[in-house]
């Protein structure tokens, strides 16, 4: 039975080569993504039985993104077959000064026509765990919004942990509502929050005096920040956030701090140059911490897990965090040599 499940978009990933720019060379690299359906590939890919929850089309590209879901063990049972199409994001990454851009085509996508009523919330939400969703999907349309809520109320009247990335994506919230006006009534049935250091700013409109732009983070002003999300929304258990100095478009500081009932944590920091794809890392950091907390006894633990596995993330081309756990495990035992292992 599948016990961990995401709902969200997979979808069409196309990437101008190298750090080409946009039509540079007349070609596209082809691959799959999406920030929930990341995060089911990572969880499957640690072992645990996850599962996504979606619709896409019944034509051949939407049955191409479910191949590539299935080919790592990624449950597709909730997949609705429905809409006309797959949303597509073009992705063009930066190199030194210059940053990375991303431009969506999602708009009418099979998730953005979704309807309430097209998934049987307590069907699916029987047996299971955890449910994962972001701020990403209610920015895509009303309907969408209407179904991101639906999930997480189905699931807190099942008994379901819920864990929501925060995820602001400005260029997608056109529908009408502000994120703070969708996404403060979301997070009411979130237990456990995660973001970065823009996100409980811009999703949910809880300030605090922190410099974004700068490049550089002072920890300390997010230990109040989380300290101000936890007051905000006491049905949430703990707010995970990570810290990203961005020096250039090839080399970040990484980091993330968490708090709960028992007080603030800072994790390890480490100093990620010659980045590959920084793509996904997010949701690279929000799987690994599921995995954590379902697997560590230590929180601290947990949050070191999360932040070795995303910083190895930022080394593999793609969206999915393709490492192993025992890869995870022994960057978190301090071995960032990168030497050949034989």
């Amino acid at each position: 039975m599948t016990e961990y499940l995401s709902f969200g978009e997979i979808m069409l990933r196309l990437k101008t080569p190298g750090h080409e720019r946009f039509f540079q060379t007349a070609q596209f690299e082809a691959t799959f993504g999406g920030g929930e359906a990341n995060v089911a590939v990572a969880l499957a890919n640690y072992g645990l039985d996850a599962g996504f929850i979606s619709a896409l089309p019944n034509n051949d590209i939407g049955e191409s993104a479910l191949r590539e879901l299935r080919k790592y063990g990624v449950d597709t049972t909730y997949v609705n077959r429905s809409g006309n199409r797959v949303g597509i994001y073009y992705l063009e990454t930066g190199a030194n000064q210059r940053p990375s851009k991303v431009i969506y085509d999602r708009a009418g996508s099979s998730i953005c026509t979704a309807q309430s009523g097209d998934f049987d919330w307590e069907k699916i939400f029987s047996g299971v765990h955890w449910l994962h969703i972001t701020g990403i999907t209610p920015a895509l349309s009303e309907s969408a919004a209407e179904l991101s809520l639906e999930a997480v109320t189905a699931a807190k009247k099942a008994g379901v942990t819920v864990s929501c990335d925060f995820n602001f994506r400005g260029k997608l919230w056109k529908w009408g509502k502000t994120a703070p006006e969708v996404m403060t009534e979301l997070v009411k049935y979130v237990d456990i929050g995660i973001a970065n250091e823009e996100d409980c700013q811009k999703s949910l409109g809880i300030t605090v005096d922190v410099d974004v732009e700068s490049g550089e983070l002072d920890t300390a002003k997010y230990e109040a920040l989380s300290a101000k999300v936890l007051e905000e929304f006491p049905n949430m258990d703990t707010i995970a956030i990570t810290l990203r100095a961005s020096h250039s478009a090839d080399r970040n500081g990484w980091s993330a701090c968490l708090r709960d009932e028992n007080g603030f944590r800072l994790s390890r920091r480490y100093e990620i140059t010659d980045i590959i794809d920084r793509v996904g890392g997010g949701d690279s950091f929000a799987s690994a911490l599921i995995y954590g907390l379902n697997s560590y006894t230590d929180r601290q633990q947990a949050l070191e897990f999360a932040v070795a596995a995303s910083c190895l993330k930022h080394s593999i081309s793609g969206d999915f965090n393709r490492v192993s756990v025992a890869e995870v495990e022994h960057l978190m035992g301090g071995d960032a040599s990168g030497r050949v292992q034989r």
